[in-house]
């Protein structure tokens, strides 16, 4: 961890970039070989987004929190706040791959759900965190925020439709 926390200059974007895509795919190796039969079988709320949805949305938001971690690697390790701010957001980033293995290759939405709380409380820590030491880091994991309370509520709603 701690050549993450305190990186050569050099190093930030390939650490910024390197993490989410690795978040990416760790997710996608759990989703993909059950989004058919068992995701596809489940009851889904009248809410539900298109399959089709899923990816751009979550290719805009790696992109999203790679500007933002970048951003926070580029200030001086020594800088007030940055250590929490980052442990904040590697542990929102493990949050967000280890869910996708709760839920979809465990087929479980409950875990899911016991995953996904925690997860949104870490990413607003996140963002309260960056925009104490950078507006703009902060404001690109708004969005974050805001999709992962929407699929929150998914969560819920696929859980309570499907005991």
């Amino acid at each position: 961890m701690e050549h993450i926390l305190h990186p050569g200059r050099g190093r930030n974007t390939l650490i910024a970039v390197d993490t989410m895509v690795a978040a990416s795919v760790a997710g996608q190796f759990a989703t993909f070989p059950n989004l058919a039969p068992w995701y596809e079988g489940l009851a889904m709320p009248s809410f539900n987004p298109p399959n089709g949805l899923f990816g751009p949305v979550w290719t805009t938001l790696y992109i999203l929190m790679a500007i933002a971690v970048w951003r926070i690697l580029q200030m001086n390790p020594a800088t007030p706040g940055r250590r929490a701010a980052l442990i904040a957001f590697f542990l929102q980033l493990a949050l967000n791959a280890a869910w996708s293995w709760m839920f979809f290759a465990a087929h479980s939405p409950v875990l899911g759900l016991i995953n996904i709380f925690p997860q949104l409380g870490v990413i607003l820590a996140s963002i309260i965190l960056f925009f104490r030491l950078d507006r703009l880091a902060a404001l690109c994991l708004v969005p974050l925020a805001a999709w992962v309370s929407f699929a929150s509520l998914l969560n819920v709603a696929i859980w309570r439709l499907n005991g």
